[in-house]
């Protein structure tokens, strides 16, 4: 690797200077990558060492003699960025694949590195799929919980629907290698546990909105419409995520039109004296 040239080529005293000075900065303070991960200088023996440039996990082949001091910052840096790396690479891999048909190698091969790197950071497929699939759970929860904001019943239905509809559907769109790493009995079960609560919370934030914007309906009924609402969107999701260009706009147009009719007739099925909420048509 070039880095690993431009390494070897500095003379040893400029090698130690940088890496002492780096120690005392760090004065053993532990450090993490984007992930959570601790770097390689705790490494507790349990995997392959991430990015130390001398293979070794316990710090005295990254570090010299600053020892468990930590890594220098700029190999640290270089080890988040070949995450990120390894990470969207893998994302592609699923997506085109699916997770039985990836492999740490095809992974490896679309990062453009060895396999040997990739395990420096990653012992196998699953541990990937675990770390992807957490930052994409990650990002799903900050999405939907912009998206299902109460603030919004303020807002004409189809516009209510534009405003929470259209971050989701993007969400996924733009993240196919999310409903790969959130279906399926092979998937690592962290992912699924972590899944199942995350839907179960999206079911109870689209019954809130609801009952916030259909104040006069029974309970019963918001809790029904809203399992409803929530079915009816991943059916259609799957269209459209199945489909590209002018016929995924299409079919994006179609859900949000069946949930329109579906719940105008509640917005303007008010009883006597309450006022319905107001609704823009084209």
């Amino acid at each position: 690797m070039p880095e690993a040239r431009a390494e070897a080529a500095a003379t040893p005293a400029q090698s130690g200077d940088r890496e002492q000075s780096d120690s005392r900065e760090k004065s053993g303070a532990g450090t993490k990558d984007n992930s959570g991960r601790k770097a390689a200088t705790t490494d507790t023996g349990s995997g392959p060492a991430a990015d130390t440039g001398a293979g070794s996990g316990t710090g005295t082949g990254a570090a010299g003699a600053g020892g468990a001091a930590g890594r220098p910052r700029r190999r640290q840096a270089r080890g988040e960025a070949r995450v990120a790396q390894l990470l969207e690479a893998a994302a592609d891999v699923f997506s085109a694949s699916g997770y039985n048909g990836a492999s740490t190698n095809a992974i490896a091969r679309e990062a453009g590195v060895s396999p040997g790197t990739l395990y420096q950071f990653f012992p196998n497929k699953e541990a990937i799929a675990i770390e992807l699939g957490e930052q994409l759970l990650h990002r799903w929860r900050e999405t939907y919980g912009a998206a299902f904001v109460v603030s919004h019943i303020e807002l004409p239905l189809d516009r209510l629907l534009n405003t929470v509809l259209d971050p989701l559907i993007a969400f996924n769109c733009e993240n196919p290698a999310f409903a790969v790493l959130t279906h399926g009995s092979e998937i690592p079960g962290v992912i699924t546990r972590e899944h199942d609560a995350l839907h179960a919370a999206m079911l109870t934030r689209t019954e809130q909105l609801l009952g916030a914007y259909l104040p006069e309906l029974p309970a019963d009924q918001v809790a029904r419409t809203a399992e409803m609402s929530f079915v009816l969107f991943k059916a259609g999701l799957d269209l459209i995520m199945s489909h590209e260009g002018a016929e995924r706009v299409a079919y994006t147009d179609e859900l949000k039109a069946v949930m329109y009719r579906y719940l105008e007739p509640l917005v303007c099925d008010t009883p006597e004296g309450a006022t319905a909420k107001g609704i823009d048509t084209p």
